[in-house]
């Protein structure tokens, strides 16, 4: 008699045939754009610098999955920036995000932008974020979304960044964060604006134990501790203040005891992390922290660049890290409670939308919030 499938082996099976619903929190628009738009966008705007001329060749360019380093995972952004210098394309790309985005079941979602990288022609930061605002407000998706704007870490502009934040909060702004080459960069260059953003009672999260190397613990406690960071971007590099055994965590160290403890979502994005890391799927410690009792959440970082989808992270830790419906459930709740939206939003879209879908998948949830 054959042996009945692994209960893992179902759950991979049974998932493979539905788009379970997700909350993201971590997107960078000019990250998640389509091949076609910016075919279409340069050639409407005369932008001549593209390096392909059709969408799959541009689709394959901008395919940065290994790439090995930050740095150069970031050099492919001068093209996708490039095309993003006025308001009406900025709106397309921003509605076309909502599109792609309900379509691979994203029922809500944190979308952040530097305002500064899109003002090379002219355009004032508020005009900016006014055209991202209308874009998503009019996609007529059903997605639920918020706007985080993004200060470059490597760059001098971030009380201005922060200043823009408070500003648009009418617009949808709900959070700060500090993005850019992570390495030598450090969090606390940008204290006065991450007060500021506190403060003004907007939130705040910072990519943080992305690329700093050793450093990155390091990087993590300044984000927490010093800058007062709620959310960590990335935070792979916590994992060095681990000790590691045959792939489970036996012992952690002082920042990652204090990650656990405060339980700070860590806004994992795996494919993205394999590109800039040069890690290996089984590498990465994504499953070791979720069962090691950390706030893991699940995000895209950037759907081109990491040419990857919701979708296809939960593919992911399900093939790699032996998630079942059951963590995504959890992952997916994580994720929605430390969403930076209202109270209300939580509720109505965990009990109207996401826990009757995870309950049908197979999950153990509870239907209320």
């Amino acid at each position: 008699m054959a042996d009945s499938p692994s209960p893992n082996a179902r759950c991979r099976a049974n998932l493979a045939a539905v788009t379970l619903p997700s909350v993201l929190l971590h997107d960078h628009l000019d990250g998640g754009l389509r091949p076609a738009t910016i075919l279409d966008i340069a050639d409407t705007t005369g932008y001549r610098d593209l390096p392909a001329d059709e969408p799959e060749a541009l689709g394959a360019w901008f395919d940065q999955s290994e790439s090995g380093s930050l740095e150069r995972y970031l050099e492919s952004f001068q093209h996708t920036i490039g095309v993003m210098q006025d308001a009406g394309s900025l709106e397309r790309v921003a509605h076309e995000a909502a599109e792609d985005l309900a379509a691979d079941g994203v029922v809500y979602a944190e979308i952040r932008f530097c305002p500064w990288l899109h003002t090379a022609e002219g355009l004032a930061p508020r005009t900016v974020v006014e055209a991202v605002a209308s874009g998503l407000a009019n996609s007529g998706t059903g997605l639920e979304w918020a706007l985080i704007i993004d200060a470059l870490r490597h760059e001098d502009h971030s009380m201005e960044m922060a200043e823009i934040a408070v500003a648009s909060r009418h617009l949808g702004v709900v959070a700060f964060d500090l993005a850019g080459p992570e390495a030598g960069n450090p969090p606390r260059r940008h204290l006065a604006a991450c007060r500021h953003i506190r403060e003004s009672g907007l939130r705040l999260t910072i990519h943080a134990g992305e690329a700093a190397g050793d450093n990155g613990p390091a990087y993590i406690a300044e984000a927490m501790d010093v800058c007062g960071a709620e959310r960590i971007g990335h935070g792979v590099e916590l994992i060095r203040d681990c000790v590691v055994e045959e792939g489970e965590i036996v012992k952690v160290g002082p920042v990652a005891a204090r990650i656990r403890d405060r339980q700070i979502a860590l806004e994992m994005c795996p494919a993205s992390n394999l590109a800039t890391g040069a890690m290996q799927a089984h590498e990465h410690p994504i499953g070791a922290l979720h069962r090691a009792g950390f706030n893991v959440t699940i995000s895209t970082d950037n759907r081109l660049m990491s040419s990857t989808s919701m979708p296809d992270e939960f593919d992911f830790v399900t093939e790699h890290h032996g998630f079942g419906v059951d963590d995504l459930a959890r992952v997916t709740r994580r994720s929605l409670a430390a969403a930076f939206c209202s109270h209300e939003t939580k509720v109505r879209l965990w009990e109207e939308r996401i826990a009757p879908a995870y309950r049908e998948a197979g999950a153990d949830v509870e239907t209320s919030w």
